[in-house]
């Protein structure tokens, strides 16, 4: 029976989700005020609010998953199937 890609085996925890997580989604941001001020928006506020906010939600769901995945890692929780 094939598998399907969800059911494989999960990557490794990185040293530093956390950090990672936050780099990652402050880049992302960054880029879209820069995208924004270069192609001459009209409201570079409303584009940073914009920012932040997906900022912070994007930021709050992926700690929520790693602290999630992290508690069951910890607890032996974590399936730990292999690929056929």
């Amino acid at each position: 029976m094939k598998r399907l890609w969800w059911m494989g085996p999960q990557r490794p925890v990185p040293a530093h989700p956390y950090r990672d997580t936050a780099i990652l989604y402050g880049a992302l941001a960054g880029i879209v005020v820069i995208f924004a001020a270069a192609t001459g928006y009209h409201d570079l506020v409303k584009a940073v609010i914009v920012a932040v906010v997906v900022f912070v939600g994007a930021t709050a769901y992926s700690w929520w998953y790693w602290y999630d995945r992290i508690k069951k890692q910890q607890r032996g929780d974590i399936d730990r199937r292999t690929r056929n």
